[in-house]
């Protein structure tokens, strides 16, 4: 069998056009070190494995180890640097999205400040999920170390990185300034073509 290396996402922003939310020189170590580290070791541990020829997120739901870890992290890098647009146009959901959480979590303000807590409050290096079920009903989960939601059934939609390498050098540990200014640059309408 052909083995196709998994390879990096393209950003389709310029990597200083998140600043000052996340600058150019976290852009360039977190995505272009940090995520393409886990792909080559991905790509490495893959021959003989079984794995080769899955898709990322059955690799994600069904492996265990440096193949999961790896796997995990590509996945989800993948969709937290997709899920941005550049900084200075702030929006909200709208449609269905707008509708589900309005729903699940009462007010978009009250689901950002249940979002932001639990991602503040994620113990160690790890992620908060915007998910859905099978039934569209939203939920938030706390994933540690490389965790996505696709392990528990769910479809995620939104993610906030809370390993200190994605904010360490613009926030030091202000993980919650972090969390605070993302909502800033996230593009609502790939996260409603999620949804």
């Amino acid at each position: 069998m052909t083995f196709n290396p998994f390879s990096i996402v393209a950003l389709p922003y310029a990597q200083d056009a998140l600043a000052p939310v996340i600058s150019a020189q976290t852009v360039a170590f977190h995505y272009g070190k940090h995520l393409q580290t886990y792909i080559n070791n991905l790509n490495a541990a893959l021959p003989g494995s079984g794995f080769e020829g899955k898709s990322l997120e059955d690799i994600v739901k069904e492996a265990e180890g440096g193949i999961f870890n790896n796997a995990g992290q590509v996945l989800n890098h993948t969709l937290y640097f997709t899920q941005f647009k550049p900084a200075g146009s702030p929006s909200a959901p709208s449609g269905a999205l707008a509708d589900a959480i309005t729903r699940d979590f009462g007010s978009f303000e009250a689901f950002k400040e249940e979002f932001q807590k639990k991602g503040a409050g994620l113990f160690g290096s790890g992620w908060v999920w915007l998910s859905a079920d099978a039934q569209g009903k939203l939920v938030i989960t706390q994933e540690t170390n490389a965790g996505n939601p696709v392990r528990r059934g769910l479809k995620p939609l939104l993610t906030f990185d809370v390993w200190e390498h994605a904010y360490y050098l613009d926030y030091q540990n202000r993980r919650p300034d972090h969390l605070a200014a993302l909502w800033e640059i996230i593009d609502w309408d790939v996260v409603a073509s999620r949804y």
